[in-house]
């Protein structure tokens, strides 16, 4: 079998680039339940990050709206942002309650 050539764009096995696999690590990040309650968190380039995909990533970020971003002096960066604004629709819809019943399958206490 002969050798494929790397390209720009590196691909694993799942057919994800760098920048997709930096992209899914940096939203869970973001997406962490300790990082939604704090409304920021900390994100950082892994030695296997290149600096392409890293700058890609943190370009992309930067267009965000409502989102702060801090360069830290070891190379960390803190993202930051705001509660979402009441009358945003979005919002709205997270408010509704939800259409469902919690149903009580058992009135006794746990016995331990």
């Amino acid at each position: 079998m002969a050798k494929q050539k790397r390209g720009a764009v590196d691909q694993d096995r799942a057919g994800m680039t760098g920048v997709d696999r930096l992209r899914l690590r940096v939203s869970a990040m973001i997406n962490s339940p300790k990082a939604q309650a704090d409304r920021r968190t900390t994100i950082w380039k892994l030695d296997s990050d290149a600096d392409v995909a890293w700058r890609q990533v943190l370009e992309e970020l930067a267009e965000t709206d409502g989102l702060t971003m801090t360069a830290n002096e070891d190379g960390t960066v803190l993202l930051e942002w705001e509660a979402t604004d009441e009358s945003d629709p979005a919002w709205e819809e997270m408010a509704e309650p939800a259409d469902f019943v919690v149903q009580h399958l058992h009135e006794e206490p746990a016995p331990f």
